[in-house]
């Protein structure tokens, strides 16, 4: 937990530098990967630093973490398996190193796609559950790249645009609110959308 703490202090002190920005892409792309801490801490104290540059600052990170999305995704396509169909040493690496990346998460979120396809993507990709177990696993079974990037694109944009909005809308008073409540309230719209579907698909 230290080395989170870490972590995660040194992604915020980037918001008081002129580097933010560019360091906000860079953490962006490397969370949907392979990176532990999420890019909304840093994108709030941007935005809380400039509010002029609120959606500037949403386009930058949905744009980073779509990168890093396809990357995710060309990692498990691409270097996930040896030649023998087993792990290979790098996908060995993520389980060993990678917080979030375990074989039976990874085997579990194979079955998610099967059963949910897109839902599970935009889930992942709206809330706070680890969206890179999902991009790389997403490239390790093959799923398709369309539904897997468009999920993406409304999933991340809506997260980050979001947030962004509520900090432009009400400033600091707001960011304590996000700390404490955004989580639950992002998994709790998630499964109320999810529902709906699912309830219309039984009902039509």
């Amino acid at each position: 937990m230290k080395q989170i703490r870490k972590l995660y202090d040194w992604v915020l002190h980037w918001a008081d530098t002129s580097y933010g920005p560019y360091a906000l892409f860079i953490l962006s792309f490397a969370e949907a990967s392979f990176f532990p801490i999420p890019p909304d801490a840093l994108l709030i104290a941007l935005v809380l630093g400039s509010r002029t540059k609120a959606f500037k600052f949403a386009a930058i990170c949905t744009i980073g973490s779509i990168g890093g999305a396809l990357f995710g995704y060309a990692i498990g396509h691409y270097l996930w398996w040896d030649s023998n169909n087993n792990f290979s040493k790098l996908a060995l690496f993520f389980f060993d190193n990678i917080p979030g990346f375990t074989e039976t998460i990874f085997y579990q979120v194979q079955n998610l796609y099967h059963e949910w396809n897109f839902w599970i993507i935009f889930t992942a990709g709206f809330t706070p559950i680890p969206y890179k177990v999902f991009t790389v696993t997403g490239g390790a079974f093959e799923i398709n790249l369309i539904l897997f990037l468009l999920a993406s694109v409304i999933s991340r944009a809506g997260r980050f645009f979001l947030v962004s909005f509520l900090i432009w809308k009400y400033g600091g008073p707001i960011k304590s609110f996000i700390d404490k409540y955004f989580n639950p309230l992002a998994i709790a719209f998630t499964i109320l959308l999810i529902g709906g579907f699912v309830a219309i698909k039984y009902l039509i």
